[in-house]
C-alpha cells in the first residue's frame, strides 16, 4: 500500500531513515541502481550529506561517517517530534543515552541521535521546513521500522514512556513480539529474538523497503557488489529477504502481499 505522508508527523512516528557511509559517490550509485534513487545536496552540520528522491519525492537521506566517531554503518529510524529538546531528556530520564544533539540542521528541522537502554541507535527529528519522508510503501520507498532486541517487552515500556507508544502483543507461538501503536494505527515492531540476537549486531532497528519483485531484487543487491544474507521467504506481511548493501548495511526488502 502506497501512503503520501502527511505534512505533520504524529510524535513518535517513524519519518525518516538515514544512513552514514565512508563512500558516499558508490554507495550513491548503489542505491541508484537498486531502487532508481536520485539524489540532491542535505544539510551539512555532520559532514557531506545527501537525500535521496524517488519520483522526485525525498524518502531517505545519506551521508558521509565522521572520521572520529565509532559508530556501525547502518540504516538508523527517526522518529518524529514537536520538540526535540524534551524528548532526549526524557530518553536520559529513562535510562537511554544521547549521542548527538540536539542540533538544528540548517532550516530544515531539529536532530538528536541516541540509543535505548539495550544500545539500539535512532534518532529524533523535529521537522520544520522538511518533515520527513514524502512518501512510504512504494517499490523504492521505506515499508517499515523492527526494533530487534533480546526482549520486547522491556524494550516496549521505554518506547511507551519516552514516545507514548501503545504497545500491542502480537500472538503467535513462541514469538516474542510487539506492535508499537499510535492513536490505534500500527507505526513499528518490537522483535524478541533472545538467545537468536546476531552477537556481532546486538540491539538494532531494521528498516524495511518496498519493492515490487523480492527475488529480483535480491538478485539485483548481488550483481551491484551486495550480499544476501537472509533468502527470499515469504512471511505473513509479503515475501521478503534480508540483504545488505557494499559496505555491509543490512536492510529488508519486502513485497507487499497483493489484495
Amino acid at each position: 500500500m502506497t501512503t503520501e505522508a502527511a505534512s505533520r508527523r504524529t510524535p513518535g512516528t517513524p519519518c525518516w531513515v538515514s544512513l552514514m557511509v565512508h563512500d558516499l559517490p558508490a554507495t550513491q550509485d548503489f542505491y541508484s541502481a537498486l531502487f532508481g534513487w536520485e539524489f540532491r545536496p542535505g544539510p551539512q552540520q555532520l559532514g557531506p550529506y545527501v537525500r535521496a528522491l524517488s519520483a522526485g519525492r525525498e524518502v531517505a537521506g545519506i551521508g558521509v561517517l565522521p572520521a572520529e566517531r565509532q559508530l556501525s554503518i547502518a540504516w538508523t529510524p527517526y522518529l518524529a517530534s514537536d520538540d526535540a529538546d524534551a524528548v532526549t531528556e526524557r530518553i536520559r530520564a529513562c535510562g537511554g543515552t544521547v549521542g548527538v544533539g540536539p542540533l538544528d540542521a540548517d532550516h530544515a528541522g531539529r536532530m538528536a541521535l541516541a540509543s535505548d537502554p539495550q544500545g539500539a541507535v535512532f534518532g529524533i527529528w523535529q521537522g520544520h521546513t522538511m518533515k520527513g519522508t514524502a512518501v512510504v510503501g512504494e517499490p523504492g520507498t521505506l515499508a517499515w521500522n523492527e526494533l530487534v532486541t533480546p526482549e520486547a517487552a522491556p524494550a516496549g515500556r521505554f518506547y511507551e514512556h519516552v514516545f507514548g507508544f501503545e504497545t500491542e502483543a502480537t500472538h503467535h507461538p513462541g514469538g516474542d513480539d510487539l506492535t508499537l501503536c499510535l492513536k490505534g494505527r500500527p507505526v513499528a515492531g518490537i522483535h524478541g529474538a533472545g538467545d537468536a540476537l546476531p552477537r556481532e549486531r546486538g540491539p538494532h532497528w531494521a528498516t524495511y523497503f518496498a519493492v515490487s519483485d523480492t527475488d529480483a531484487a535480491a538478485r539485483r543487491v548481488t550483481e551491484l557488489g551486495g550480499q544476501v544474507t537472509g533468502a527470499p521467504r515469504n512471511s505473513p506481511h509479503g515475501r521478503l529477504a534480508t540483504v545488505t548493501d557494499p559496505e555491509g548495511a543490512e536492510f529488508m526488502v519486502v513485497q507487499r502481499p497483493t489484495e
